[in-house]
């Protein structure tokens, strides 16, 4: 498991959204995303993809997609991230960023964004190719853990 921290201070949690894009280092998200293509197993697509996400407290965490033989039990990059930074102390995803193997940003598909949205909710900044967008705007009207509350 890789985790680095960021030198700089963590991302404040209430700003406007153009300041909290400006303070993230969306290169360094792309360039961890991109280091993890040769970690990835994908023997079966032949599409390695990584990624690399940002939390609350400043620390960079990343994932790579682990593909099975039994396709169903491949995981995504975006999975491997929030299983990384769950084991190395939680916390809450202030931004994404998903690359291939040529290290174009890609989109997370639609089970990694309600993965991605139960860590880091509909403010959660995801890199984009025409600029970082929030999970909200990929994801609306998601569900989550306040849906289950409204019934319990």
């Amino acid at each position: 498991m890789w985790v680095f921290r960021i030198t700089q201070s963590p991302i404040p949690t209430v700003c406007e959204e153009s300041a909290l894009t400006h303070a993230i280092e969306w290169k360094l998200l792309r360039d961890s995303a991109a280091d993890m293509i040769p970690r990835a197993y994908a023997p079966y697509s032949a599409f390695p993809v990584g990624a690399s996400g940002l939390t609350d407290d400043g620390r960079i965490v990343v994932g790579c997609n682990v593909e099975n033989v039994s396709y169903g039990l491949g995981i995504c990059a975006e999975v491997g991230l929030v299983a990384a930074m769950v084991a190395s102390g939680g916390g809450r995803l202030r931004a994404v960023s998903v690359c291939d193997a040529t290290g174009s940003v890609l989109m997370p598909c639609g089970r990694c964004r309600q993965v991605l949205y139960e860590h880091g909710g509909g403010e959660l900044l995801v890199d984009h190719r025409s600029g970082p967008t929030t999970l909200a705007a990929l994801l609306p009207d998601a569900f989550g853990p306040d849906d289950l509350d409204a019934v319990r």
